[in-house]
């Protein structure tokens, strides 16, 4: 199968990576001439996975249109906020992308102002395109070297193509599940970055392991109730996509957002922190545009607010902790 991956982060390479190992023909898109260039002289990302060899048979492409010419399936891997103009970038080449069945997302997020999904966006963006999304505890690092991991692939309706792509991503390292609740994926993994920022704090305060197990337990209970709130299924919260994702990157020491919130809870300020950042961290923004769709709906979700009051109220981490212990008891 002839895939493309367009945006070439830590996730987008060691998929490459992967898909590469499977035997089927693959390019990596970066975003910047000059990364692209770089890459293919380098056969190494050394900004967002170093430490891999990019074999040869991996083509790095620098323009969308020649590499979407015989895709069967364009892999977006870009930030949720780079979604929409990257869509319109695969928009504006649909007519001569003559094989394409099939475009995947691998961002995690809402887009900002909207509240809109990343299925929505390229609803929105890609009329007429078959989307599925990828998600799950997928550390890029360990994905690129073959460590075991398992991923759900969200879509809306399975297909005979659908199968043939799940059987496509999966090897005996790498095991795909279908869910056809993509609502509830895609909630879970831009959730379980909030929640991740709040256990990095729970490291950085060093609270202990009770505290920290507790925190993680009552955050699934509050994603569950958050995302049924929203229309997605509650089950599909105790799968990869949620409770999975939440526990790998509440615990990961590779978790971006768990390490900002380590930072945080021993004392670093954000602004600071995301001061000339070439990475991402998903879970800072997911935290704002959440938290002021909690409010329009008026859905309880009380670590989430403390977290939004840590990263954009001032709160420092040890408060919110105090103020979540103290709230009236009830019954689990």
């Amino acid at each position: 199968m002839n895939f493309c991956l367009l945006g070439a982060g830590a996730w987008g390479t060691a998929m490459a990576l992967h898909l590469l190992k499977k035997g089927h023909s693959v390019t990596l898109v970066p975003r910047r001439m000059e990364m692209a260039l770089e890459i293919s002289t380098a056969r190494e990302n050394r900004d967002y996975l170093p430490g891999f060899v990019l074999p040869e048979n991996l083509q790095i492409g620098f323009e969308i249109r020649p590499v979407m010419m015989e895709a069967d399936v364009a892999v977006l891997a870009c930030p949720s906020q780079g979604l929409r103009n990257l869509c319109r970038a695969v928009n504006g080449v649909r007519q001569s992308s003559h094989a394409l069945k099939l475009v995947i997302t691998l961002c995690k997020g809402l887009e900002q102002k909207t509240f809109l999904r990343p299925s929505e966006v390229v609803r929105d963006s890609l009329p007429g395109i078959s989307h599925a999304v990828l998600s799950g505890p997928s550390n890029a690092a360990e994905v690129a070297r073959g460590n075991p991991t398992a991923l759900t692939l969200g879509v809306e309706a399975l297909s005979g193509f659908v199968r043939q792509v799940q059987s496509a991503l999966s090897s005996p390292n790498l095991r795909v599940y279908t869910c056809e609740d993509v609502k509830g994926v895609e909630l879970g993994g831009c959730l379980k970055n909030i929640y991740a920022i709040g256990c990095g704090c729970a490291d950085g305060l060093r609270i202990g392991d009770n505290g920290k197990a507790a925190l993680i337990t009552r955050s699934l209970s509050e994603m569950i109730r958050l995302g049924a709130s929203l229309g997605a299924d509650a089950k599909t919260f105790f799968g990869l996509s949620g409770f999975g994702d939440l526990v790998a990157t509440c615990n990961g020491a590779w978790s971006r957002n768990r390490t900002l919130g380590q930072q945080l809870g021993e004392g670093s300020k954000l602004e600071d922190l995301m001061r000339h950042r070439k990475t991402v961290v998903e879970g800072v923004l997911a935290t704002r545009v959440f938290h002021e769709l909690c409010q329009k709906q008026d859905i309880e979700a009380p670590i989430l607010n403390q977290i939004y009051q840590i990263l954009f109220g001032g709160l420092p981490p040890r408060n919110a902790i105090e103020a979540l212990m103290l709230r009236d008891l009830k019954s689990e």
